[in-house]
C-alpha cells in the first residue's frame, strides 16, 4: 500500500498542538509562552478543531487559557514542538489515513529528556485509532515541505547533519522521504537559518509551498541580515530547479525581518513559520513595523484565504513559530 503527504493547504480534520511543559526552557516567559500557544489555538479553531495535549494534570490550565472551543487531552510528553514530535499524516490511494512514526531525539540530543516525545507519535496516533507507519529514520516535520504531487524541499544543513541519521547516506535519506511521504522528487536547499542553531535549519524558516508549483521564500531585504547571502543561495537553486510535474517554481520572496527583545535576549520572529488552516493563514508577528507588509505578502500569496497575526515573541525567544507548535490532520476518507 503506498501513500503520500498531502499539502499543508489540503482540507484538515484538525490540528494537533502540545501544551508547554519545560519551565527550564522558557525561564521567566513561561506563563507568557502559555498565553501565547492559547492565543495561536484559539486562531486556529475559528478555522478547524484544535487538539492540545498537555502533561497529566495541566488539562484545567490549558482548558482555562485556550477556551472551550480546544480539546484537551492529557500524555505525557517532554516539550510543546508537535510540528516534529508528532506523526507526519499521509493518505493511501483511496483516501484513508494513517500516521508516519519517525524517530525523534530532540533536534541531535538538544534537550534531556526526550523519550516521551519519540513515543508521542504512536501515543498520539493509538488515541485517534489511526494505523501507524514506523520509520527508523529520526525526521521532524519542521524539516520538510511537500506540494502534495510529488515534490518535497529540505535543507542540507538539517538533514544532513551528523547529529541526525549518521549511519543514513544522503540518497538513503532521500529513498526513505520517498517510501514515507509518497514523494518522487526531493529538492535540497543548502541553508536553514544561520541563527536557527535548536533545529539546525528547519525548512520551515527557510521557504513553504502554498500551492502546486508556488513557494514562498524568505528573502531578507536588510544586507546586514545574517541570513542575507545564504537565503538568495537557497532562492538560486529553487530557480534553477523544477518540481515533480517538471514546473518551474514561481517563488514570491518574502524579505521582512523583526529582531525583538524578549527577557533580555534579541530573538527573530520568522513570519514565514505560518499554519495554513482550512480557509485560513495564522502567521506569528511580533508587534513590529514589518508586521504589516509581511501580512500584505503572505495574503496575496494566499488569495481566498483569511490571514490572521498572533503574536509570537516569546514563541520566537523558545525557539520557533506557529507552524512549529502545529501538526495538521488531513481529511480523510470514510472507509466503505
Amino acid at each position: 500500500m503506498s501513500f503520500r503527504m498531502p499539502a499543508e493547504w489540503s482540507e484538515h480534520e484538525g490540528c494537533l498542538m502540545a501544551w508547554p511543559t519545560r519551565p527550564e526552557l522558557w525561564g521567566d516567559t513561561f506563563g507568557a509562552a502559555k498565553q501565547e500557544y492559547a492565543q495561536v489555538a484559539r486562531a486556529i479553531a475559528e478555522f478547524e478543531p484544535v487538539t492540545m495535549v498537555c502533561l497529566p494534570g495541566r488539562a484545567d490550565e490549558a482548558r482555562a487559557l485556550c477556551g472551550d472551543g480546544v480539546t484537551v487531552v492529557e500524555m505525557p510528553i517532554d516539550d510543546s514542538w508537535f510540528r516534529d514530535s508528532a506523526p507526519i499524516f499521509v493518505l493511501d490511494e483511496g483516501g484513508r489515513r494513517a500516521g508516519v512514526d519517525f524517530r525523534f531525539n530532540a533536534w541531535g540530543g538538544k534537550h534531556h529528556p526526550w523519550d516521551a516525545d519519540d513515543r508521542i507519535s504512536g501515543l498520539l496516533l493509538e488515541h485517534l485509532g489511526q494505523p501507524a507507519v514506523r520509520s527508523e529514520m529520526i525526521l521532524e516535520g519542521g524539516a520538510v515541505t511537500v506540494d502534495g504531487e510529488g515534490t518535497l524541499i529540505t535543507t542540507e544543513q538539517c538533514l544532513l547533519h551528523p547529529n541526525r541519521n549518521p549511519g543514513l547516506s544522503r540518497t538513503e535519506i532521500e529513498d526513505e522521504l520517498k517510501a514515507r511521504l509518497g514523494v518522487s522528487k526531493v529538492i535540497w536547499l543548502p541553508y536553514g537559518g544561520l541563527l536557527d542553531t535548536e533545529t539546525d535549519g528547519h525548512v520551515d524558516g527557510v521557504c513553504a509551498f502554498v500551492a502546486p508549483g508556488k513557494v514562498v521564500v524568505q528573502l531578507p531585504a536588510d544586507p546586514g541580515h545574517p541570513d542575507y547571502a545564504r537565503m538568495r543561495a537557497n532562492r538560486a537553486v529553487l530557480e534553477a530547479t523544477t518540481d515533480a510535474k517538471g514546473r518551474t517554481l514561481e517563488i514570491v520572496d518574502l524579505p521582512q525581518a523583526a529582531f525583538v527583545q524578549v527577557d533580555g535576549k534579541e530573538v527573530e520572529v520568522g513570519y514565514l513559520n505560518f499554519y495554513l488552516a482550512n480557509g485560513g493563514v495564522v502567521v506569528p508577528v511580533a508587534d513590529h513595523p514589518e508586521d504589516e507588509g509581511a501580512l500584505a505578502v503572505i495574503a496575496a500569496a494566499n488569495p481566498g484565504r483569511k490571514v490572521v497575526g498572533v503574536r509570537a515573541r516569546v514563541i520566537a525567544y523558545g525557539g520557533g513559530g506557529v507552524h512549529c507548535i502545529t501538526q495538521q490532520v488531513p481529511a480523510a476518507r470514510p472507509a466503505e
